[in-house]
């Protein structure tokens, strides 16, 4: 059965409620997040498939889960390069930034080459606050993303998704249908456009949480925190 999904304005409420009366740190929340992404990674990507991974960041939320998927990835011992072209100055970002480069994980510019050489690519660019248009520098990277054959892993959203109407019917995302997508905490409404594998990451909802805000908490496995659920999206 499809897991019921969660509006952008109630995921927004339900992040703001973890972190005032849930009492946790954004900084915790990120980890968690980045944490579910990188075992979905490994999940698609075992690393007898290939160690090369492209993570593109955006400037928000979703580019700093990427920055941390991307510490785990490499302690789990892939390769990981970083494109993340609009940096934030928020002390978080920066200090996810240092810790990847005090492992020796390159950064670069040149999305085109490091394309090239890749074996698989996290979408951290835009999650679900996303609206709007796609600004420079980033119209030419989906479009490449869109029409790659490496496989895409997806977080949270696709990039330039809405997250209630699904793909764009215009513009660089028109037709960007990732291998993969992670929805962190619940799925979002746009998952009823999506066709390719769907998981769930983000384990730390409480029951009282998950019933308030009519989520399903899916049995997760041992110590996993992601688990692969059905691609048939429900709108609540």
């Amino acid at each position: 059965m499809a897991l019921r999904t969660l509006s952008a304005k109630s995921a927004a409420a339900l992040d703001q409620e973890l972190m005032s009366t849930g009492a946790f740190s954004i900084d915790q929340l990120m980890e968690l997040a980045g944490l579910s992404v990188s075992q979905a990674v490994f999940k698609l990507q075992p690393l007898s498939k290939g160690k090369r991974i492209l993570v593109a960041c955006g400037p928000g939320n979703n580019g700093g889960d990427g920055l941390v998927a991307a510490r785990h990835l490499f302690h789990y011992g892939y390769h990981p390069t970083i494109y993340y072209p609009k940096q934030s100055k928020n002390d978080l970002y920066q200090r996810l930034k240092k810790q990847l480069e005090d492992l020796k994980v390159p950064f670069t510019d040149d999305f085109p080459s490091a394309l090239k050489s890749t074996d698989h690519i996290v979408d951290a660019i835009f999650g679900f606050s996303f609206s709007g248009e796609v600004r420079e520098p980033f119209p030419s990277v989906i479009e490449a993303l869109r029409d790659t054959k490496i496989p895409v892993l997806a977080v949270d959203a696709p990039s330039s998704w809405n997250i209630e109407d699904g793909p764009p019917g215009e513009g660089p995302g028109k037709g960007f249908m990732p291998e993969a997508l992670v929805s962190l905490t619940a799925p979002k409404p746009l998952v009823k456009w999506f066709r390719g594998r769907h998981f769930l990451g983000g384990r730390f909802l409480s029951p009282e949480v998950a019933e308030k805000y009519g989520l399903d908490v899916p049995k997760y496995e041992g110590l996993d925190q992601v688990v692969e659920v059905p691609v048939e999206g429900g709108k609540l």
